[in-house]
């Protein structure tokens, strides 16, 4: 059966994404300058809308998609660059605190109770002052692309209501501000994570208020985000802070040489897919073939593991040739499990959860298929060097007893052919780059087998914290463009939706991704001892071999054998004395290469991380109704991805020095 052909899905199309966070219109510095504060404002969208145009980038991956704004949509800053952003043709998304009449209800100012109730009833506001920023807020919320995180909004409200009940009441008033803060701080981290470069109007004064402006800045930081500041005293002032340490120096007179450029150039690093030899990374992918089978020829390295690792015949002997999931077809197979539980979350977005199938699980099978017929070529073809490198030493002297040297020129022959199929493996592995394709190939994938679990959840590994490979890094733009073209679930995340995200998408990732590494780990130490034993053996049988040959040497001298006997033995015994130990070198350099130990720890130390969050899961999972938060699940996505990204360096760690080469 012939191989099926599947092209490259298309490349993602690359966006920039900005997050905007400030000071509210009452903050007495932004209301004394606001004009210049706009000013300002304009003029650095204006300054990233020159660099975007402009980056290199543009020539191989094409148009860029609209930009993408991030704001809360709250009074003063984030209403000012959402309209500049609306003027400009970006899309504006908006991870709310709360929930759309919640959110519209607090942010309307109002300090009437009655006011408030209506609001909160999704009727309009008597007060005209109060009903221009509820209409104010309502116009820019059906503008955006809303990700509201309702989950706490019943008690939330209630604190609301009551604060303004008992306007007199300061334990009332702290505690709602508090719980507020907390909900504005999470919101503030989606859009962290979701944008490349943060935007930020803050006074200086303070980064311990959490949820403020400050406190937002700080985490942008330490996240590996670049703020561009803006005083709202000297807007003008305006300067680049790059790591946390930064804000130790705010104080500092600002040094404004230099700026633009350093704008401009983080703008376009933002932009740049990575490249190869002048080629950007999304046309190595492109060039990838997809097959629907693995090649028998490329087994070696997976018949090693069935042969060591399996406890039957039937397991040690038992066909290698994979067949890949289609991509089409994976949506309907393996992925369909995901999208069913997605599809049934409380207020789902089906659109949203259409394109995971579309644009993620297609990618991922995809490239999953590549990787693994890459993987084979690789260790295939350095396992079965190895074995033809000890084959040809041994066929070099295997004459000896069977043949006059005469003909020794047979065995000359087929130890040549061996040893040119050996350099012709290194060679076709070396100029067609089988390790580094592989290494490149299998981060894709493994970012796509995960990026589900948290799109469904709005939580995305901040632009800073993604990692970088020794060779290149588009794989981490891809990955990130692509889930960016998906972007934030339109929904309001309620109770009800976290729990079935926890108990259902999320357990069931975890579990199966634990119960996978857990096997895989017993398997690999397995292999590991078994050709550590094997090789031990034969080397043990090279010195039997030879502790034998001087035995008979030394029964010759005492007259104990005869001359003849042992002349006609020593050709064998020198055959053997070769064949054990080349042969136990070979098994050494297989388990070297594999490095099974080492791997087998990997997949037991991610197991177990998986395990702990799998009980973490559970706890959770047996809290009262309403007792759950988003923040809670979230950071157990977080976790999750965490493993996910630590297994895979650690991996590419033990294999990043061992390209395919001849096993001398």
């Amino acid at each position: 059966m012939r191989d099926v052909t599947v092209p490259a899905p298309p490349p993602p199309q690359v966006r920039l994404a900005l997050g905007v966070t400030g000071h509210r219109a009452g903050h007495a510095a932004f209301a004394r300058n606001e004009a210049a504060i706009a000013a300002t404002l304009c003029q650095i969208l204006d300054l990233i809308d020159a660099a975007r145009a402009s980056a290199p980038s543009a020539v191989h991956v094409g148009p860029f998609a609209a930009t993408r704004l991030h704001t809360l949509l709250a009074d003063g800053t984030d209403r000012m660059a959402s309209g500049m952003g609306l003027e400009r043709g970006y899309e504006l998304v908006a991870p709310l605190p709360f929930g759309r009449r919640l959110n519209r209800a607090i942010n309307s100012l109002t300090s009437d109770p009655a006011e408030a109730r209506r609001l909160l009833a999704g009727e309009d506001a008597l007060d005209p002052v109060t009903q221009s920023h509820a209409a104010a807020i309502r116009e820019l919320s059906d503008q955006s692309q809303v990700l509201g995180l309702a989950d706490a909004d019943e008690a939330i409200a209630a604190l609301f209501l009551d604060k303004l009940d008992r306007p007199h009441d300061g334990a009332v008033a702290s505690l709602f501000a508090a719980e507020c803060s907390r909900r504005v701080a999470l919101a503030g981290r989606i859009l962290i994570e979701q944008s490349d470069l943060i935007i930020a109007v803050w006074d200086g004064a303070t980064t311990a208020h959490v949820g403020g402006t400050g406190h937002t800045i700080a985490v942008a930081l330490e996240l590996g985000s670049p703020v561009v500041w803006i005083n709202p005293a000297a807007p003008n002032d305006w300067r680049i802070l790059l790591a946390p340490e930064a804000l130790a120096t705010v104080a500092n007179p600002p040094d404004c040489d230099g700026r633009i450029e350093a704008l401009t150039s983080l703008v376009q690093v933002a932009l740049d897919p990575g490249s190869d030899e002048g080629q950007p990374g999304f046309t190595a992918l492109a060039n990838e073939r997809w097959r629907d089978a693995s090649n028998p020829l490329s087994h070696a390295y997976r018949r090693v593991e069935a042969l060591f690792g399996g406890t039957t015949l039937r397991q040690r002997f038992r066909r290698l040739r994979q067949r890949y999931d289609h991509p089409e077809a994976y949506v309907s197979g393996q992925g369909a499990a995901f999208l069913r539980q997605a599809s049934t979350l409380p207020g789902a977005d089906h659109a949203l959860i259409g394109k995971v199938g579309s644009e993620v699980m297609q990618r991922f099978a995809w490239s999953d298929g590549v990787s693994a017929h890459l993987s084979d070529a690789y260790r295939g073809g350095m396992t079965f060097n190895f074995v033809l490198s000890s084959m040809s030493i041994v066929g070099g002297v295997s004459y000896l007893p069977f043949v006059g040297p005469e003909h020794k020129w047979l065995f000359a022959l087929a130890e040549l052919l061996l040893l040119c199929g050996v350099l012709l493996i290194t060679l076709i592995g070396q100029r067609r780059h089988f390790h580094t394709r592989w290494f490149e190939t299998r981060r894709v994938a493994e970012y796509f087998r995960h990026a589900p679990l948290l799109i469904i959840l709005g939580v995305s590994r901040p632009a800073g914290r993604w990692p970088h490979g020794a060779d290149a890094s588009w794989p981490e733009f891809y990955a990130r463009q692509v889930l960016r073209g998906v972007g934030l679930p339109q929904v309001a995340i309620t109770q009800d939706y976290l729990r079935g995200v926890l108990t259902g998408p999320l357990a069931d990732h975890v579990r199966s991704q634990r119960d996978y590494h857990f096997g895989k780990a017993q398997r690999l130490s397995t292999v590991h001892h078994k050709l550590d034993t094997l090789s031990e053996g034969l080397f043990q049988l090279a010195v039997l071999t030879v502790t034998t040959y001087l035995v008979l040497r030394a029964f010759e001298n005492a007259g104990f054998v005869a001359v003849e006997t042992v002349e006609y033995l020593s050709k064998y015994f020198t055959v053997l004395g070769v064949m054990f130990p080349t042969f136990g070198a070979g098994v050494a350099g297989v388990r070297y290469f594999g490095d099974f130990e080492r791997f087998g720890e990997i997949s037991e130390v991610t197991a177990e991380k998986l395990d702990h969050i799998s009980r973490r899961i559970d706890i959770l999972a047996s809290a009262p109704a309403g007792a759950i938060g988003y923040g809670d699940v979230a950071e157990l996505a977080h976790a999750t991805d965490d493993v996910v990204v630590a297994e895979i360096e650690s991996w590419q760690a033990v294999f990043g020095g061992k390209q395919i080469a001849v096993p001398v």
